[in-house]
Formats: structure tokens, C-alpha cells, sequence
């Protein structure tokens, strides 16, 4: 698997490499799929789904961060169909999306909506804020679709006084769900 580089930076930074790890297991993408990104901020998540997914669209109301989002596409040789648009949610969200993640919290009840009306099979949506967490772990509940919501916490060792101590990153919460589908997880028709 390629490494995502991220030359150029957005202030509000990332979404770290653990948890992308994670967020593509989840997502699950593959070869047909429209992958949705709300909140492409530096393209971390964008880049990675442009290996798995056939088409990628990618929200950011801020042209500062969109420009942020395509360097760092053009960074990593992304050759695959990505559509970046200057669009709040969910005004600017397509209505043929198989996977959405959300980045941030901004509008996130009627994303949630939108998915929801459109058949959206698999929603990721990550938070840092815990008041958050369970605001929006009840609105996917109230949209039936909610599967589990993850919590991790990630560590970086660091040299200090000759042994190695960590650096925790903030906690994520990480709640995934969608539209049930007719098959079930062997890929078979649900009964």
C-alpha cells in the first residue's frame, strides 16, 4: 500500500494515518464504488479513497482548504476520478454516493439526512468531542443507521531520557453505519 504524503497542510490538519487505517476498513471501499468526502480539509481521506473507489467528490466550503485538498492530490500522483467541490453540506452532496465520511460535526444531522433519503449503504462519521459523539450516535439511531461507534486512542513513543515514553493523540469516536442493503454479510440474499 502507498504512503499518503501530505506536503501541504490545512490548520485544521489531517484525519492521522491510524485512523484512516481504520476508516477504510470501515468504508470497505472497492472498484464501482462513489466515495463521498464531507470536510476534505488537507485531502488525507480523499487521497486514500481514490485507490479503492472508482469516483471520489469531495466537499470543502473553504477554498483555502480545497486548494489544500488538490495539492496534496497532485502530491500523490492521484490519477483517479476525484470531483473537488466548493460546497457547504448538504447542499452540494451528490444523490448517487455508495460511502460517505464525515470529518467534522458542521451540519452533520442533515447529512445524515441526506444519506439517509439517498440509500447511502455505508456512513463513517469521526469525532473528537464527546458531547458530540452522543449527540450524533442518537441522530444515526433516529435514522436507523447506526452498526457500532469505536473508540481509540492512539499513542507515538518518543526518545525521553535515554528509554521511550508516549504522546497520546486525542481520542476519536468513530461511528459507522448506513442504508441495510438486501444482502447480507456473507453476500447473500437476507432472508
Amino acid at each position: 500500500m502507498s504512503r499518503t504524503r501530505l506536503p501541504h497542510d490545512a490548520k485544521a490538519g489531517p484525519t492521522k494515518p491510524e485512523v484512516r487505517a481504520v476508516l477504510r476498513e470501515k468504508l470497505a471501499l472497492g472498484p464501482d464504488d462513489h466515495f463521498v468526502e464531507v470536510g476534505s480539509c488537507t485531502g488525507a481521506v480523499t487521497v486514500e479513497a481514490a485507490r479503492d473507489a472508482e469516483r471520489v467528490t469531495a466537499l470543502e466550503r473553504k477554498e483555502d482548504r480545497l486548494a489544500v485538498t488538490q495539492q496534496n492530490l497532485d502530491a500523490n500522483g492521484v490519477e483517479a476520478q476525484v470531483e473537488l467541490r466548493n460546497a457547504e453540506a448538504p447542499e452540494g452532496l451528490p444523490d448517487d454516493a455508495d460511502a460517505l465520511f464525515l470529518g467534522g460535526s458542521r451540519n452533520y444531522e442533515a447529512v445524515l439526512d441526506h444519506a439517509a433519503e439517498t440509500g447511502v449503504d455505508r456512513v463513517v462519521m469521526n469525532v473528537s468531542r464527546l458531547e458530540v459523539a452522543g449527540a450524533a450516535t442518537e441522530a444515526f439511531r433516529e435514522r436507523d443507521l447506526l452498526d457500532e461507534v469505536v473508540q481509540f486512542q492512539v499513542s507515538h513513543g518518543y526518545e525521553l531520557a535515554g528509554a521511550t515514553s508516549f504522546d497520546s493523540d486525542n481520542p476519536v469516536y468513530m461511528l459507522v453505519g448506513g442504508i441495510d442493503g438486501d444482502e447480507d454479510e456473507t453476500g447473500g440474499d437476507a432472508e
